[in-house]
């Protein structure tokens, strides 16, 4: 934008939900449980903020500070929801299957290995599926295939070096092949409510961090949904765009206007930091 001067920036946006929190028995209906699950289905990915701080004035009801414990109910509770909503598909699937419907067949299938799957207490993002099996249970939006990141709010001593629960709520996720952010959410709190700039840099200069944390979570964001930013550089406009790692220059056009992947012709790219570099 600096060396184009145009007439407008648009940046690109990643939209984060905030979802009131789930309790033991979400699945049959306690707190907001199902409404709380329903607001679930409808997102690409889960942040799941994990209590990492020890507070005599914040209890725990099932008493010890215990992350992994924390992570277990919540993913216990989404399991049972996702094979709730995979047997009720079963069961209209099999009779199906046994009039001879082929599709219904292969289906059953794989419903069936999503079962086991859960009933062993997994989450269905560790099952190795194919992507004509993902096909078969897509329109279930299932909530323990989605990818997850994992924010282990720690306390202010701890934002730079994580503890012994962040520790072990990290080795306990090693295997689901999510992410792992360590931060302290009352200190990004009050970052996020500072409007000057020179007092913003001098509150993080105070716990020598560079950026907030909330900068992280949201590269982390799109790392875990594999997304990534390109940029349009004109005098009306510099806007960045995003689009999926992987693909090809028509694809990548397409979310500027569906024509451009029909009629594509050719791409003019050039490396940001050559872009940079030679103004």
């Amino acid at each position: 934008a600096e060396f184009v001067k145009p007439d407008r920036i648009v940046p690109t946006t990643i939209e984060f939900v905030d979802i009131a929190g789930l309790v033991k028995g979400a699945s049959k209906g306690e707190g907001l449980g199902n409404k709380f699950l329903a607001n679930i289905r409808e997102v690409d990915a889960i942040v799941h903020v994990v209590r990492c701080f020890e507070d005599e004035n914040i209890l725990r009801e099932e008493g010890e500070i215990n992350p992994v414990s924390d992570k277990e109910i919540i993913d216990t509770e989404l399991q049972l929801k996702d094979l709730d909503s995979i047997e009720k598909k079963f069961q209209k699937t099999e009779r199906a299957a046994k009039t001879g419907d082929l599709k219904a067949k292969v289906d059953v299938e794989v419903l069936k290995k999503c079962i086991t799957h859960l009933e062993a207490g997994k989450n269905l993002r560790l099952l190795d599926l194919s992507e004509v099996e993902i096909e078969s249970i897509e329109d279930l939006c299932l909530l323990t295939i989605k990818p997850v990141l994992y924010v282990a709010n720690v306390d202010e001593s701890s934002i730079h070096t994580g503890n012994k629960y962040s520790d072990a709520l990290s080795q306990n996720v090693k295997a689901e092949n999510s992410i792992v952010i360590v931060m302290n959410n009352s200190i990004e709190a009050q970052i996020s409510e500072m409007e000057n700039a020179e007092d913003k840099e001098m509150f993080l200069g105070e716990y020598s961090l560079t950026e907030p944390a909330l900068n992280r979570l949201i590269r982390s964001a799109y790392s875990l949904l594999t997304l990534i930013t390109y940029f349009t550089a004109g005098v009306q406009e510099v806007r960045a765009w995003t689009i999926h790692v992987g693909w090809k220059a028509p694809k990548a056009a397409s979310v500027i206007h569906t024509d451009f992947e029909k009629g594509f012709v050719k791409a003019e790219v050039i490396a940001y930091e050559d872009y940079i570099k030679y103004g």
